[in-house]
C-alpha cells in the first residue's frame, strides 16, 4: 500500500496535467454545444411553487421579483414580517399568481419544518428551494461575539430549510439553489466566520449533489459583493475593500433564476471573480500575496485591560 502512494504521487499529477492540456479544448466545445442545449430547454417556471428563504430584502427580495416576473408562484420566508409584505405586494403587481409570506427564523429547525409544511399544505407541492437566508458580520477573530449565531443562520439554516423540502422536492424532480458567496474561497480579513460557514454550505451541498443524482438539481451560487442591505454603509471599508466594484441586486438576480432554470451546476456573479479562485488553486502564493497587496489592511489595536 504504501509503494501505491508513492507510484501515485509520483505518476498521477504529471499524468493529469497532460490529459487536461489535451482535453481541454473539446471539453470546452462540448461545454459550449451542451450550455446552448439548456439555453434552448430552459425550464418554464409559471405556476411552479418557488420557496424563497431571506426574502424580505437584499437577494432574496429581487430572486422573489425574478420569479414573478416568470409566473411562478411564491411562498416568500424572512423575520421581518412588515417588509415581506411589501416584497409579496410588488411580486403580485409583477405577475405573481399567488404569493403567500410566512414569517420565520431559519436558524430554528422547528421553524424551518413549519415553513416548509405550510408551503406544501397551501400549495399542493414545492418545485425550487432557495437557501438565501444569510447574516455578514465584519471583525477581527479576537473581537467576535456571538460566534454561533452566523453559522446557526448561514449554515444550518439552509440544512434545515433543504431537510424538510427534499421528500417534497423529490416527487416534483425540483431544484435546490443555494445563495453561498466567493467569501468562501475570497477569504478576506475580519470575514472569517462568515467565510468559514458560507465554505461550509458549499462542501454540504456538492455533497447532496452527488447523494441525489438527477433526482433534484443543485445550482451553487457564489456571489461578489452585491448591492443590498448587507453591503451598504460602511462594508467595503470595514473589510478593506473600498475599490471593490458592487453588482446590481437585480442583475444578480436574473443571472440566479436563469442559471437555475438552465440547471447549471455553478455560477459566479460577476463571472471575472471566477480568476481568483483558479488563482488560489493553480498558485496560491501569488494569490495570497495580491489578496494583501490589494487589501489595506490596518494593524489591530490592541487594549491594555489590566489597567
Amino acid at each position: 500500500m504504501d509503494l501505491l502512494q508513492k507510484l501515485l504521487n509520483i505518476v498521477l499529477l504529471p499524468l493529469s496535467l497532460t490529459a487536461i492540456l489535451f482535453l481541454l479544448a473539446p471539453f470546452l466545445f462540448l461545454k459550449y454545444l451542451f450550455s446552448l442545449s439548456r439555453n434552448i430547454c430552459s425550464e418554464n417556471v409559471a405556476d411552479k411553487v418557488v420557496l424563497i428563504t431571506g426574502a424580505s430584502s437584499g437577494i432574496g427580495e429581487h430572486i422573489a421579483y425574478e420569479y414573478a416576473r416568470r409566473g411562478a408562484v411564491l411562498a416568500l420566508v424572512a423575520r421581518r414580517e412588515d417588509r415581506l409584505r411589501i416584497v409579496a405586494n410588488k411580486a403580485r403587481e409583477l405577475g405573481s399568481p399567488e404569493v403567500i409570506v410566512i414569517r420565520a427564523d431559519v436558524s430554528k429547525d422547528e421553524e424551518c419544518k413549519q415553513f416548509v409544511h405550510k408551503t406544501v399544505n397551501h400549495f399542493g407541492r414545492l418545485d425550487h428551494l432557495v437557501n438565501n437566508a444569510g447574516v455578514i458580520r465584519v471583525d477581527f477573530f479576537e473581537d467576535s461575539t456571538d460566534i454561533a449565531s452566523i453559522m446557526d443562520i448561514n449554515f444550518w439554516g439552509s440544512v434545515y430549510s433543504t431537510h424538510y423540502a427534499v421528500p417534497h422536492l423529490r416527487k416534483s424532480k425540483g431544484k435546490i439553489v443555494v445563495i453561498s458567496s466567493v467569501a468562501a474561497w475570497l477569504c478576506t480579513p475580519r470575514l472569517s466566520f462568515y467565510s468559514a460557514s458560507k465554505a461550509a454550505q458549499i462542501c454540504f451541498f456538492e455533497s447532496l449533489r452527488a447523494e441525489f443524482g438527477p433526482d433534484i438539481g443543485i445550482t451553487i451560487v457564489t456571489p461578489g459583493v452585491t448591492e443590498s442591505e448587507m453591503t451598504q454603509g460602511q462594508f467595503l471599508p470595514k473589510v478593506e475593500m473600498p475599490w471593490m466594484p458592487t453588482e446590481p441586486t437585480e442583475r444578480c438576480a436574473k443571472a440566479i433564476v436563469d442559471s437555475t432554470c438552465k440547471g447549471d451546476m455553478y455560477l459566479t456573479k460577476p463571472s471575472w471573480m471566477r480568476v481568483g479562485f483558479w488563482m488560489r488553486v493553480l498558485c496560491p502564493e501569488v494569490f495570497e500575496w495580491c489578496l494583501h497587496s490589494m487589501l489595506v489592511i490596518r494593524p489591530r489595536t490592541h487594549q491594555n485591560k489590566d489597567r
